[in-house]
């Protein structure tokens, strides 16, 4: 593991004059991707595809698309931006037939480049498919090379995601289950995939369940969504949540479904998706976000009492933590923090002057509240601790008498393989200080983390279930240390015969 030794004041005074400028939704762990499929006779299918990504935009904000099948012909939208910024209503009319997928993405494997937004099409012998992925292969490029080798694949983007098409769509089957079963035991890491010929919708997930992925029933047919708050948004009645290795076909003669036998009998879902990634209202392994967040609160303050006067969280995704928090500690809840939810993600670069006032742009304190008490401010989790820093520093600026935070998760001790992007080992502050030096680099009177037993109670996870490898560096796979996200870029843009 990585460790500084210089003492605690010198990080802060080394970290006081950082000028990179990161914005406090850049100071997260990033999901991967938000996946939607629907098949739905008599309707149009790709109108509630776009909602159903709309209610998804927060798992991905670098691109969108859809792709529909009237019966006859399948055909795709797919382009960078937000999701109602890529799609107008010409585009939901062009875009024909009672069955769709759609996507929105943010990167982990491959740039953000209009090659690499999904849905993706790749040719076979059963014809066309469109496919959308959420995850992370992590031996994605030597199945690149396979794919060329053995099917003479070309490929136009950089992403895992290409590599899973081209897998799916040629390798030999009768039907799509056999095609699964073949090709399961050459994936490596994370995949619920949402795929479509001009006739049928096909749901993946992945034998270790890593992201999650549900079933549920509209206008008399079938939506699969990454959460059920998408379920939600269109009216849709949730059904389950998919098996980890359960392969689900939607077509005219009905619906099938099937289970590779060599899925884990314990699901190894991203815990994640139960702190921070997941919205509040969707419901994950039978039980609702929010609640469990609250819980997590909860446990947090019986973990580590304190006497404040007020309980406040970093908005929004901190709130049901703090909530939590506050009720178990009997200390009042207040918005302390009040959130600009109009700032979105901007290629407009910061000079020196927007620099400085950094967090000041997503965040205001509410000084009549603050002034002359103590504070305990929860926050969800650290990664580099930017956002934490300028939060404590304006909440000392508004005349709080003492700052507490709270962290109502672990440190981040290590990175992701497996479909999030949270900064790399050297950038994990958790990995490289003590809890103590990263309180005085924050400038915090003092800080404490739940705890990973705190944790796993809130969540009332069994010692098998949901990967935690992020807390404790031991992944449900062998993997490698650290993995480059761009790596197939590089070797993309590398000249002919350079291996």
């Amino acid at each position: 593991m990585l460790r500084h030794v210089a003492t605690a004041p010198d990080l802060r005074d080394s970290l006081k004059h950082e000028t990179e400028y990161v914005a406090a939704s850049d100071d997260k762990p990033r999901e991967a991707c938000g996946i939607f499929g629907a098949y739905t006779p008599g309707h149009e299918a790709a109108r509630a595809a776009f909602f159903g990504i709309f209610a998804l935009q927060h798992r991905g904000q670098e691109s969108a698309g859809i792709a529909s099948s009237n019966g006859s012909s399948l055909g795709v939208t797919a382009e960078v931006g937000l999701v109602s910024q890529v799609f107008e209503e010409q585009d939901l009319q062009d875009l024909r037939g009672h069955l769709a997928i759609a996507h929105t993405r943010y990167s982990t494997t491959g740039s953000n480049r209009r090659q690499n937004a999904q849905p993706l099409l790749a040719y076979g012998p059963r014809g066309a498919i469109a496919l959308g992925h959420n995850g992370n292969v992590i031996n994605a490029l030597p199945l690149r090379e396979y794919c060329r080798e053995q099917y003479n694949s070309v490929f136009t983007g950089t992403s895992d995601s290409e590599v899973i098409a081209e897998l799916f769509a040629k390798t030999p089957g009768d039907n799509w289950f056999e095609v699964s079963d073949r090709v399961m035991p050459m994936l490596s890491g994370a995949y619920s995939l949402i795929m479509m010929t001009k006739h049928e919708l096909i749901a993946v997930r992945d034998p270790l369940g890593v992201r999650p992925l549900c079933l549920g029933r509209l206008d008399g047919g079938w939506v699969f969504a990454s959460e059920t708050a998408a379920l939600d948004n269109l009216g849709a009645e949730f059904e389950r949540e998919l098996e980890p290795g359960e392969v689900i076909v939607v077509n005219r003669e009905g619906i099938e479904t099937w289970v590779w036998p060599k899925a884990s009998v314990a699901h190894k879902m991203c815990i994640f998706e139960q702190i921070y990634f997941a919205r509040p209202d969707s419901i994950l392994d039978g039980s609702l976000a929010y609640e469990n967040r609250m819980r997590m609160g909860e446990i947090a303050y019986n973990e580590e009492p304190i006497e404040a006067d007020l309980v406040i969280g970093i908005p929004d995704s901190s709130t049901p933590h703090a909530v939590g928090y506050a009720a178990a500690a009997n200390i009042p809840y207040a918005e302390g923090l009040v959130k600009n939810r109009y700032v979105g993600r901007t290629f407009i670069q910061p000079d020196q002057y927007m620099r400085e006032i950094g967090v000041r742009t997503k965040f205001n304190t509410m000084k009549q509240v603050i002034s002359g008490k103590r504070i305990v401010v929860v926050d969800d989790t650290i990664v580099r601790s930017t956002t934490i820093r300028h939060v404590v520093k304006m909440l000392r600026d508004a005349g709080a008498k003492e700052v507490h935070v709270r962290v109502a998760a672990p440190p981040i001790k290590s990175t992701c393989h497996f479909g999030v992007d949270m900064a790399t080992l050297d950038q994990l502050i958790a990995a490289n200080y003590t809890v103590d030096e990263i309180c005085e680099i924050i400038g915090a009177d003092s800080l404490k983390y739940l705890s990973l037993q705190g944790l796993e109670q809130a969540v009332s996870a069994g010692r098998n279930e949901y990967c935690r490898g992020c807390f404790t560096g031991k992944y449900p796979i062998d993997v490698q240390l650290e993995m480059d996200k761009l790596r197939m870029d590089r070797l993309a843009a590398e000249p002919a015969g350079v291996a």
